[in-house]
C-alpha cells in the first residue's frame, strides 16, 4: 500500500472567524478580495464600451485556426485553475498567496489601462455553429454575455500563467508531475481563447510582457525567511 504524503496547511481554517479577519493569522484572506474587485472593474470596463473607434484584432494565423468546441472545457476551466489556486495557496503557502495575488493586480492593471487606451475588438465568431451539441448551446452563452470588445491583451493567457507562477512557487506543490500537469492546463487554456474564438492569436502574444512584467515584480523576490 502507497502512502501518500500531504502537504501540512500553514493555516488551520477550522479555528477562523470573521472577527478574526484581521489578525495575522487570517488577515492575508483579505486579499481574496481581489476577485470582488476583478468582477467590479469588468462589468464597469463593458459599460464604458465606446460606440466606435476600436482597432480590430486580427491576424492571418487566426484564419487557419478553426472553431473547436471541445477547447471550451479548458477555457471553462480557467476559472477553477485561478480561483482554486488562490484558495490553495491561501492555506498551505502564505507567501506565494500574496505574490500570486500581486502579480494579478499588477497584470489585470495594466490590462485595463491598455483597454481603456487603446480599445479593441475582434470578429472572429463563427456566425453559425458547424455542429450542434451541448457545448456549442454553452458557447452560444458565453458569446451572449461576453462581449467581443476589450480582448487584447487576453486576460485569459495572463490568468492562465499566474496559475502556472505560483504552482512553480509554491513550496507544497513539489512534484514533477504535478507541475508538468499544471503546465500543460495552462497551456490547453492559453490555446482554447483561439480555438472557441474568443481571442485572437495576437491577444495571447499581447499577454506575454504583462505576464513578464507581473512576474518580476511579484515572483522574482526571494522568499520571506517567516
Amino acid at each position: 500500500m502507497v502512502c501518500v504524503k500531504h502537504p501540512k496547511p500553514e493555516v488551520d481554517i477550522r479555528n477562523f472567524r470573521l472577527n478574526k479577519l484581521c489578525t495575522p493569522e487570517y488577515r492575508h484572506f483579505l486579499w481574496l478580495l481581489f476577485w470582488l474587485v476583478y468582477l467590479v472593474r469588468y462589468r464597469i470596463l463593458e459599460s464604458l464600451t465606446p460606440a466606435v473607434g476600436y482597432t480590430v484584432i486580427h491576424c492571418a494565423l487566426d484564419d487557419h485556426i478553426p472553431f473547436c468546441e471541445w477547447f471550451l472545457i479548458f477555457y471553462a476551466s480557467w476559472y477553477v485553475a485561478i480561483v482554486g489556486m488562490h484558495l490553495y495557496t491561501a492555506i498551505f503557502d502564505v507567501d506565494t498567496c500574496k505574490r500570486y495575488t500581486k502579480y494579478l493586480v499588477i497584470a489585470m492593471s495594466i490590462s485595463t489601462i491598455t483597454i481603456l487606451l487603446f480599445p479593441t475588438c475582434q470578429e472572429l465568431r463563427p456566425e453559425a455553429f458547424p455542429r450542434d451539441n451541448f457545448l456549442t448551446k454553452v458557447m452560444g452563452f458565453i458569446y451572449t454575455v461576453d462581449d467581443n470588445c476589450g480582448v487584447f491583451p487576453s486576460e485569459h493567457v495572463i490568468g492562465a500563467f499566474a496559475v502556472l507562477a505560483a504552482a512553480m512557487h509554491c513550496k507544497s506543490i513539489r512534484s514533477p508531475w504535478t507541475r508538468a500537469a499544471i503546465g500543460v492546463l495552462v497551456m490547453l487554456i492559453a490555446l482554447s481563447t483561439v480555438f472557441v474564438k474568443q481571442h485572437s492569436v495576437l491577444d495571447g502574444l499581447g499577454a506575454l510582457p504583462v505576464c513578464a512584467v507581473a512576474y518580476y515584480f511579484s515572483f522574482t523576490r526571494k522568499r520571506s525567511a517567516s
